[in-house]
């Protein structure tokens, strides 16, 4: 959460929803968003076990297309965009020209000359500013939807069946990082087979008119509503980085383990990221004291790094947390976390914490 004064806050066209529904509101990457509903505990336990649905509508989507679309996306990514059919999704990085990351993104291939990024919210501003800059040459027309467009995700294992009675089209084949136009509850809207919470689920592309109708219609078929507090939770059990916590300007990704998301291809900032990264990221277990961002990791004695994401999981019931630490520390069997000028144990611990069976 961030501190940004609630006077110049954006609002998703779901806010008057959301209050409706009695969320606590918070300031979020300049937004006025619901952190939770009827709790955190609650929502998570939905999206595990039944449904959830999340409004992100506040995430920026930029369109892509012209000739020369493909070239100019395999110039500002590190992903092989050249491998993502028409009608497919992929996970991507905008990389800097000095070792970090503008962005992590996902890329929507709507036709060959036709794709939709969607960008983090609190970057939108960030991610146009540097596309804009290597655009030119390219053939590409860059377009800001991001104004215009609702974007609701529908998460956890009952996701397809409660879905499937109210669109046109046959989920069941929808794999994994598919995208395609469908109706739903009478609406037309884009699906992808995407999430950001460790369980299958869909993300729903309409435009803003129809956010709150969708919104009460997903209500009625008993999707719960979960907020931001849920979403941290089930991302970091997931272990899924955030930006802004596990990537920045200036942390090396290659740090995160995500390195199958850097191709051989030539593309902004390759020398840069061909460095190797001087830490890694690892996970943590503790046995009962949550630690936060920022909390000093320490081995043997001596501050090795710092606390990323913590939180206690709901799903596991105890405290984990993700923690960037020097390379050569990275594969020592025993760390102490710094809460408050105490020192606490903290075992290391594969991550992803959970994964759906």
């Amino acid at each position: 959460m961030d501190n940004a004064g609630t006077q110049e806050l954006k609002r998703t066209p779901l806010h008057a929803a959301h209050l409706r529904a009695g969320a606590r509101m918070v300031p979020f990457g300049g937004w006025d968003m619901p952190v939770q509903y009827a709790g955190v505990k609650a929502e998570h336990t939905a999206v595990r076990e039944r449904a959830g649905m999340f409004d992100v509508s506040h995430m920026g989507e930029f369109r892509v297309q012209g000739p020369g679309a493909l070239d100019f996306l395999q110039h500002v990514t590190t992903n092989d965009v050249s491998k993502l059919k028409p009608g497919r999704a992929q996970y991507n990085w905008l990389p800097n020209a000095t070792g970090g990351l503008v962005d992590d993104i996902y890329v929507y291939r709507e036709a060959s000359e036709d794709f939709l990024l969607v960008v983090n919210a609190s970057n939108i501003q960030k991610d146009w500013t540097h596309l804009q800059a290597l655009l030119p040459g390219h053939g590409v027309t860059l377009t800001d939807e991001s104004d215009r467009t609702a974007l609701l995700a529908v998460q956890g294992p009952h996701a397809e069946t409660l879905l499937q009675p109210v669109t046109d089209t046959d989920l069941s084949g929808a794999k994994k990082n598919a995208y395609f136009h469908a109706t739903l509850l009478g609406v037309p809207v884009r699906l992808a087979r995407t999430g950001y919470t460790g369980e299958d689920g869909f993300e729903v592309f309409a435009a803003s008119e129809h956010a709150e109708r969708l919104w009460d219609g997903l209500l009625g078929l008993g999707i719960t509503p979960a907020g931001l507090g849920a979403r941290d939770t089930l991302r970091l059990e997931a272990g899924f980085p955030l930006y802004g916590h596990e990537f920045t300007d200036t942390i090396h990704p290659l740090s995160s383990g995500y390195g199958w998301v850097v191709k051989d291809k030539a593309h902004h900032g390759r020398d840069a990221l061909q460095t190797p990264s001087p830490q890694r990221l690892i996970g943590l277990r503790l046995d009962r004291v949550p630690v936060r961002e920022g909390y000093p990791v320490k081995l043997d004695g001596v501050v090795v790094g710092h606390v990323t994401s913590g939180t206690t999981s709901p799903t596991l019931g105890h405290p984990i947390a993700a923690a960037l630490v020097d390379a050569h520390a990275a594969a020592a069997g025993h760390f102490t976390v710094e809460v408050r000028g105490k020192d606490h144990d903290a075992t290391p611990t594969p991550m992803p914490f959970y994964r759906r069976a």
